[in-house]
């Protein structure tokens, strides 16, 4: 495939709720455009698109796939994403690569959620927005009902560019208003008639509301149509229309049926003419603050949108060219790592199948493999000095804690998980050192369970899920003294130490330790000891274990014997001491606590409210933002919210978001503090 120039390149990523059809409106026109001998299809697995061992078993799209159509002088590069909300993150890395986002919709079920949040991404991203509407042959399909449906969801800049004739079991063909052309549609075959007398009101009407909305490109000729002067002529109507839909003035809307492959003929032909190219749209933004526009004649540079791990090829880099042209055996920089990467091959997907390509100019979309020192998000340069300042990733919540079925694996199971999180910036881990235990923050349960199947099949490795341990802590809430004695004899030189310590509460100031030895009592080189065993003491918990923290510790009495007393015997007192004196301080064991914003429809907010109370949370404050969401602000145990990912979903419909931020301990309930220690006790026996 020669390199095509940037004005003939078309950048389309399919997005929308989960069973729309997004794979299979790629399928089709990957079929009708001759690229593919057959039409894939999901249900059966023999999709081109969906070709991962997961997404067969599941039927949908779990990541990216790239489709390169090619039409006539021009190549249609077909973005199809996950319309699942744990992969939200792929999704949105992948928008930043086109210029065009179409959202494909049920013509029954209409605009779900996913896609309402997909739109508002779009919309701050100022990409270029179309719908296709699916299924229009389904039963209870309603063109009409659909598109009211869009119009009070997204606005009045919708207009139809096709409009169905018949709908369900009816459905014969689509009108081009645009053209004001009857499309009629014959197994493979398609043939362009005049409208017919029964559909030509409901075409002029489209066709008014779509001149209506074109018209605004451009104010001279907008108030001259206003003004009923002139109608726009077709040639004034498809000059303009693409300055439009570039404009953001005009979303176009399209209707057809993917899995009888109508529609999709003319929906390719306004792609090819109407849809902007990657120099029509607008900037990169750089690290920098400075605007990138996409150039053939600039610096050679690439943006990786995505990296995937291919189990023969190794790593994959998928880029989108910013200026200039690449081609195998450049070296460029990496502007986050400052390391060269070299460009051993470049190759255009389509679904699983790689094909080699000499060069690939600004606009176009292309994968390397072996860039081993590259992730998603980087920029890579002949000078290093163009960085994009990519848009943050979805932050995973869902924590989870996973331990392999043969101890032997678990080095292999750490390194798995490094890799996979170099990859999918959606997968976070981290280390915590109070409960000994790597925790892995994904973004759902099907994160999780495709995350264990790729252990399974790829890694070779059987791994389960294991409690996610609370990093708990212990304090006291009294001041007590005590005296630790230790002293053994055991023939010849033994050890003897002995100190009296005063404990009390240091709220929010961490650990503290002071001498008040006067006279000698205990020798000034050995008062490093007893600040040693108390420590060690501290780590190691007094009622279930945690690590105790926020307390102020005063040694200020002993006594020594000059031949028994040395290091060791001072730490085993100080031990002793500590354990004594804290049995007299009434000591508790503390919770982390979670600061949490929670973004949910009004029609939901109380029942959100209502659940965070049996979570033992307090409501701190409501607002709401711009669409009229309301933002619940509430402090609540982190225990109590480990699922909540899941759980809002459920509650809100899968409309809802939250941020969570661990902010501080307090003490725990009675009941939560009884339960710890009996576990506690129990693991000891």
């Amino acid at each position: 495939m020669a390199a095509p120039a940037t004005e003939h390149v078309r950048n389309i990523v399919l997005v929308g709720q989960d069973g729309a059809g997004k794979t299979s409106l790629a399928e089709a026109m990957l079929h009708v455009s001759g690229k593919t001998p057959r039409m894939g299809t999901t249900h059966d697995g023999k999709s081109y698109l969906d070709y991962d061992e997961e997404e067969i078993r599941r039927h949908f799209t779990l990541g990216t796939s790239i489709a390169p159509i090619p039409y006539k002088d021009y190549k249609i590069n077909l973005l199809d994403t996950s319309g699942q909300p744990d992969f939200l993150g792929d999704t949105l890395a992948t928008m930043q690569a086109a210029e065009m986002a179409m959202f494909v919709v049920d013509a029954v079920d209409g605009p779900q959620v996913m896609t309402t949040r997909l739109w508002h991404e779009a919309e701050t991203m100022r990409l270029c927005r179309c719908v296709f509407i699916n299924h229009i042959d389904r039963e209870h399909a309603n063109f009409d009902v659909a598109m009211a449906t869009l119009h009070a969801r997204f606005g009045s800049r919708l207009g139809a560019v096709t409009i169905p004739m018949g709908v369900d079991k009816d459905f014969k063909g689509v009108i081009d208003v645009l053209r004001m052309k009857a499309r009629y549609f014959e197994g493979e075959d398609e043939r362009v008639e005049e409208i017919p007398e029964n559909y030509l009101d409901v075409a002029q009407v489209a066709r008014d509301k779509l001149c209506d909305l074109v018209a605004e490109a451009d104010e001279d000729l907008m108030m001259k149509y206003l003004d009923g002067e002139e109608q726009l002529t077709q040639e004034e109507l498809e000059q303009l229309l693409d300055k439009a839909i570039a404009q953001e003035i005009f979303i176009p809307v399209f209707v057809g049926s993917t899995i009888i492959k109508q529609g999709i003929k003319g929906l390719m032909e306004d792609i090819a003419s109407y849809f902007p190219h990657p120099r029509a749209h607008g900037p990169f933004y750089l690290a920098n603050g400075e605007e990138l526009y996409v150039d053939e004649t600039g610096e050679p540079a690439g943006f990786v949108f995505k990296t995937l791990s291919d189990p023969y090829v190794g790593r994959m880099s998928f880029i989108k060219v910013l200026s200039g042209y690449l081609e195998p055996g450049m070296e460029l920089m990496n502007a986050r790592s400052k390391k060269k990467e070299r460009l051993s091959h470049l190759y255009v997907m389509m679904g699983k199948e790689p094909m080699d390509v000499k060069s690939a100019k600004a606009g176009d979309i292309i994968v390397v493999p072996k860039m081993n020192e590259t992730k998603t998000g980087d920029t890579l340069s002949l000078s290093g000095d163009i960085e994009v300042d990519p848009l943050p990733s979805p932050v995973p919540l869902y924590p989870i804690a996973l331990e392999a079925e043969n101890k032997k694996d678990e080095d292999k199971l750490g390194t798995f998980l490094s890799k996979q999180a170099e990859i999918d910036p959606t997968l976070r881990l981290v280390r915590y050192e109070e409960t000994h235990q790597q925790v892995v923050f994904t973004m759902g349960d099907m994160h999780v369970d495709v995350l264990l199947n790729k252990l399974k099949n790829q890694a070779k490795i059987e791994a389960h899920l294991v409690p996610v341990r609370i990093p708990y802590r212990e304090t006291i809430q009294k001041t007590a003294e005590a005296e630790g004695r230790h002293k053994k004899q055991t023939g010849g030189s033994g050890q003897f130490g002995d100190c009296w310590l005063r404990l009390s509460p240091n709220p929010g100031e961490g650990y503290a330790f002071v001498s008040e030895v006067v006279g000698g009592r205990i020798p000034k080189n050995l008062i490093p000891a007893v600040d040693k065993g108390v420590q060690e003491a501290m780590a190691e918990g007094f009622l279930a274990g945690y690590p105790m923290v926020d307390i102020n510790c005063v040694v200020f009495d002993g006594s020594y014997h000059a031949v028994d007393s040395n290091e060791m015997a001072f730490k085993t007192a100080a031990r002793l001491a500590f354990r004594a004196a804290c049995q007299q301080a009434d000591p508790i064991i503390l919770e982390p606590m979670a600061d949490m914003d929670i973004t949910v429809g009004e029609a939901y907010a109380g029942a959100v409210m209502g659940d965070i109370s049996t979570r033992r949370g307090r409501i701190v404050g409501t607002d709401s933002n711009d669409e009229g969401e309301t933002i619940i602000v509430v402090r609540v145990p982190y225990a109590e919210v480990l699922s909540y990912t899941k759980d809002l979903r459920a509650l809100s419909r899968g409309s809802g978001t939250y941020s969570v931020r661990l902010n501080g301990y307090e003490p725990a309930p009675y009941d939560v503090q009884k339960k710890l220690v009996e576990l506690y006790e129990a693991s000891r026996k």
